[in-house]
């Protein structure tokens, strides 16, 4: 898989995550020379799938196939011969009644969708706001409203735009890959030139070829793609010569939320239901989301988001399989306790090539996604997740990105040699 750093090339694609293998497979066959250069040991980004133990693939990034009716990674994945999985999602209907009543499943459904029904009106506004202004005041189920905010965005309602929100576009189907996205997209990327454990530190754009200062070495490139998570260029952990503040600026208003997953193995299994939604009429922000035996699996998988899953995070290995259990307890009984065993958990905030899980537009922030798109000069080139117009926060919408910039590569590319 690893490539040897060459010294100069075509195109230089950094990042191999769902972006950055978009990006190289599209410029396959274009006639310039490519490479990926990659900081982890791996390809995917923030598409991993583990073995969290026999039998019971984990991925600790992203796992569902969104907008499944237009996500490109369905055909991929039949083409590669992965199975897919088209059974509904446990995370309306289909939850677990002794937890979480269906008459109180109702009251915070009409909730819900009344909050949303209010954030799409206001999206109309030519001012953006925060989406906290759509919640209706002294709803008992504005901290659970809050809590699904979280998980969808990384982020509490207060810290999302209105705009940014609205543009997404979620049509209802979501899918599985039972063996595991991140197993599709590292099977879908390993026909691309990678050079691993490739840390990019500085991009030099003031000479006629692009610098590339790596912890491998010196590398110059006639054009480069950018596909690193937004964290990494607001912070400058990759940075450019000249500097291009509107990047980093874009990149600022498009942080990176917390996400973060956890597996439990779980002893004799099948006295409980399978591909059942977990949670309680729980009245705060702070509390998990669980799948009981997901895909008919052994185990239960947990689902934190927002501050509380930072705060997880900051507490330590461990710390989000204790407080997952202590909650599975509370709805399921004390008996269940015995009966379950941590097996993995992410920590992507703590990850330092990630700092985070998917982006979310601030208040007042949602142009920052076009903005952080543009090209540059005819020879800088971004995409990733954080890019994309509608379908931000997706495996999919990432790689939709890096197609999109290669296609401007090689539309000048054509353009030079004419």
């Amino acid at each position: 898989m690893s490539t040897n750093l060459p010294s100069e090339v075509d195109v230089a694609i950094i990042g191999a995550g769902a972006a950055g293998l978009g990006a190289a497979r599209t410029l396959e066959g274009s006639g310039l020379s490519v490479i990926v250069l990659e900081a982890r040991d791996r390809i995917g980004g923030r598409a991993h799938t583990i073995m969290a133990a026999p039998g019971i693939p984990f991925d600790l990034g992203c796992e569902w196939l969104h907008s499944a009716d237009r996500n490109d990674f369905v055909g991929i994945a039949k083409h590669l011969g992965f199975a897919i999985d088209k059974s509904r999602p446990p995370w309306r209907d289909q939850a677990y009644d002794a937890a979480f009543s269906r008459t109180k499943r109702d009251e915070f459904f009409a909730a819900i969708d009344a909050f949303y029904e209010r954030a799409e009106e206001a999206a109309d506004n030519a001012i953006d706001a925060p989406a906290a202004t759509c919640l209706e005041p002294g709803n008992p189920w504005n901290p659970m409203i809050d809590a699904v905010s979280t998980y969808i965005n990384g982020f509490e309602l207060k810290d999302v735009s209105l705009h940014d929100m609205d543009a997404y576009e979620d049509t209802e189907i979501n899918w599985r890959l039972p063996d595991g996205y991140g197993a599709l997209i590292a099977a879908y990327g390993a026909p691309c030139p990678v050079a691993l454990n490739t840390e990019v530190t500085l991009i030099d754009h003031s000479g006629v070829r692009i610098r590339i200062e790596t912890s491998r070495g010196t590398l110059s490139a006639a054009k480069v793609i950018v596909c690193v998570p937004t964290n990494l260029i607001a912070s400058e952990n990759v940075r450019f010569t000249p500097p291009l503040p509107g990047k980093v600026e874009a990149a600022a208003g498009l942080p990176l939320g917390a996400d973060n997953k956890v597996i439990l193995a779980l002893t004799d299994a099948e006295k409980w239901p399978s591909d059942i939604g977990l949670r309680g009429a729980a009245l705060r922000t702070g509390v998990g989301s669980f799948h009981l035996r997901p895909s008919g699996r052994p185990c239960i998988a947990g689902f934190f988001g927002g501050t509380f899953a930072r705060e997880l995070e900051d507490a330590g290995e461990g710390a989000l399989a204790a407080q997952s259990i202590d909650e599975i307890v509370a709805l399921l009984g004390s008996d269940i306790r015995g009966k379950l065993t941590p097996l993995a958990e992410s920590r992507w905030c703590r990850d330092r090539f990630a700092q985070g899980a998917y982006s979310a537009a601030k208040p007042g922030h949602a142009e920052a996604r076009a903005v952080l798109a543009a090209p540059l000069d005819g020879r800088l080139f971004f995409a990733g997740e954080a890019t994309s117009p509608n379908f931000f926060s997706t495996a999919h919408g990432a790689r939709e990105s890096g197609e999109r910039a290669a296609k401007e590569v090689m539309a000048l590319s054509k353009r030079a040699k004419a």
